[in-house]
This record gives C-alpha cells, sequence and structure tokens, in this order.
C-alpha cells in the first residue's frame, strides 16, 4: 500500500493511504429543522456509518422558523434570517462551506470526487454543507459559502435533501477510493 503525508497546517499531519483514500477528514451537516422520519433517519444513519471510515461525520440540526401557511416576501425574508442566523453560529471560521442551493453549481459525482479530494490536498479537512429550511438559506449563508452546490433544478424536501447528501459524499469517497460502488 501506498501512503503520502500532507501538511494541514497549524503543525496538523495528514496521512492518506491510496486504498482509503482520504483519511481525517471532518464533514459537518448543518442542517434546518428536525428529522422525525425513521426511514430517513436510518437511511443517513446507514451513510454515516459507512462514511466513517474516511471521515468523522457530524449532524448539526438548528429549528426552524415558524411561519404562516401564507406570508408576506418580507416575512419569508425574516424567516430565513433567522435561520440563518441559527447556521452561521454553528460554522468556524476555518471551514469550507458548500450550501445546496437551487440555482448552485451542478456538477458530476466524478466532478464533486475531485473537489472534496483536491480540498482535502490543499488543507481544507473541515467540510461543512449547509441544507437550509423549506424557504431556502439567507443571503449572509450564502455570502458566508465557499460554494454553491445544486443537486438540481427539482424541488426537494429538505428532509430528503439530507439523505441525498449523504449518499453523495459517501459516493465520492468511494471514487475516490477507486470502489466500483458508483457505477
Amino acid at each position: 500500500m501506498f501512503y503520502t503525508l500532507h501538511i494541514c497546517g497549524k503543525g496538523e499531519w495528514k496521512l492518506w493511504e491510496l486504498g482509503d483514500k482520504i483519511i481525517n477528514m471532518n464533514i459537518k451537516i448543518v442542517c434546518v429543522g428536525k428529522l422525525k422520519e425513521k426511514y430517513f433517519k436510518d437511511a443517513i444513519a446507514e451513510y454515516k456509518k459507512r462514511l466513517s471510515r474516511f471521515a468523522k461525520v457530524k449532524i448539526v440540526q438548528v429549528a426552524d422558523e415558524k411561519a404562516p401557511e401564507k406570508f408576506s416576501e418580507a416575512e419569508d425574508e425574516q424567516v430565513k434570517e433567522t435561520e440563518g442566523q441559527r447556521i452561521l453560529s454553528k460554522i468556524k471560521d476555518k471551514e469550507y462551506v458548500y450550501v445546496t442551493a437551487i440555482k448552485g453549481k451542478e456538477r458530476s459525482s466524478e466532478e464533486f470526487a475531485k473537489e472534496i479530494q483536491d480540498l482535502a490536498t490543499y488543507g481544507h479537512s473541515d467540510i461543512t454543507f449547509v441544507i437550509g429550511g423549506s424557504l431556502g438559506t439567507s443571503s449572509a449563508v450564502n455570502k458566508r459559502a465557499n460554494d454553491l452546490i445544486s443537486f438540481g433544478k427539482l424541488t426537494m424536501p429538505h428532509q430528503l435533501m439530507r439523505v441525498v447528501l449523504m449518499e453523495q459524499i459517501y459516493r465520492a469517497f468511494m471514487i475516490n477510493s477507486g470502489s466500483p460502488y458508483h457505477k
């Protein structure tokens, strides 16, 4: 087995084994609202377990803001701002942040895998993904993002998006490890 050693900054070192590409990565998913459905919880738990050989995965839930069924654009923005403040309080300065957004950049699974690998190579071992609430994310959250990522133009419930995101992160690590999983 071949190994490469990378300097991550602040005296930290990271060892990569070519069979299991990325070791000592920290993946955090900050999402709005609690997950209630058992089938979503089970799927996320399965992907978290699978990812544990590649990275530490932490899921941080922030409270969603209650809003009436029909509300004005100003009320819509206020809900996003309140949720956005909660999201931003969970993100550290050193973290590389992807925010899921319909208007974000779409990429293939292979392109996404390469981005993850490149981030790790160049010292970004702490990667945070943000999934906003049902109204999306605030402009402040989008400004904090290093990148906006889209999983297509379809609208998905944000609870389902957690599962999709976890699967795609796992797929990226499997691609980077040379596994046939992604085909």
